[in-house]
């Protein structure tokens, strides 16, 4: 691009150097805006003869379709482009999300000196029409709108007395919880617990196929050797991670059985306050498989509260 002052006459087509404001201070064209007729008429009215302005050299194109261009390769999935003042474009989610995040090229890109991204965080769920990024470009994609359709989630109430007693304490946050991500429980059994029984309910659970099973224990594991984890493994799920750097929600355990992922979070069910079930649960209903190394790097913001 070749910056030069040009009369004011002459200005429409051109793209501005720099903001205009009145004497008063009040804004009367923002940088990197093309001059219209009227535009040149308007600066005229305003007493300027002489205007700041960018001209394209050959092979260059303008800011808004290169920021255009660049917001439509950094992002994939639900996503719709809209054109900001200022060289920016923002990405809106087109219907409800799970955000994934290639933290690591994000901040590769940001290390570049003409470029700015920031998005939402890694994980994270987002409405229909939520902004879930700002861009100024580059090569991607960096983020993920992974549409969260029709999930369907089953929960398994335990505890080693009855598990209706499991039930009666977690149901109501169980709800509240689900309700904020737009679904609700409709798969839900109660167990003793006890390895057969839990394994039992756990294979009736995953016949129905569900996006995701939450188990819902009122007492804490030990490790996968523990009660819940061998009924996991009896259940033919595999373990793929216990503990995760998150506070609430230290002593989270997480299996498959095949796509379909198992959560137990000991205490997560007590309270509806952020936990490490909020942190994954927007990624299972995606259908996101999350892996034990993700898990492992929530610990940077993992202290929740």
């Amino acid at each position: 691009m070749r910056a030069q002052t040009i009369d004011v006459k002459q200005a429409a087509g051109r793209i501005l150097c720099c903001t205009i404001f009145r004497a008063g201070g009040k804004k009367l064209l923002a940088k990197g805006h093309v001059i219209s007729d009227e535009d040149a008429k308007m600066l005229e009215t305003e007493g300027m003869n002489q205007v700041w302005v960018t001209e394209l050299e050959e092979g260059e194109i303008g800011e808004d379709d290169a920021v255009m261009q660049v917001a439509s390769e950094i992002g994939c999935g639900s996503l719709e482009i809209r054109l900001a003042a200022g060289g920016r474009a923002n990405l809106f989610s087109t219907e409800a999300c799970c955000m994934l995040v290639d933290d690591e090229l994000l901040k590769q890109i940001n290390c570049a000196a003409s470029l700015v991204i920031a998005t939402a965080l890694n994980f994270s769920h987002a409405r229909s029409g939520q902004r879930v990024a700002t861009v100024v470009k580059e090569r991607g994609p960096i983020l993920q709108a992974r549409p969260i359709r029709s999930p369907s989630v089953a929960v398994l109430y335990s505890d080693p007395l009855a598990g209706e007693r499991a039930r009666q304490l977690f149901e109501n946050i169980m709800r509240q919880r689900l309700d904020r991500l737009g679904t609700n429980a409709g798969f839900v059994l109660s167990a003793l617990e006890e390895e057969g029984a839990l394994a039992r309910s756990l294979q009736h659970l995953l016949r129905a196929r569900p996006t995701c099973v939450l188990i819902a224990s009122t007492t804490a594991p030990a490790g996968p050797d523990d009660v819940v984890g061998r009924a996991m493994l009896k259940a033919g799920c595999s373990i793929e991670r216990f503990l995760a750097p998150v506070e609430p929600g230290n002593l989270l355990l997480l299996g498959y059985k095949d796509e379909i992922p198992i959560v137990s979070a000991p205490g997560c069910f007590r309270s509806a306050k952020p936990n490490v079930v909020d942190l994954i649960l927007p990624s299972m209903l995606a259908r996101y498989r999350i892996s034990g190394w993700e898990i492992a790097s929530l610990g940077h913001g993992g202290l929740l509260g």
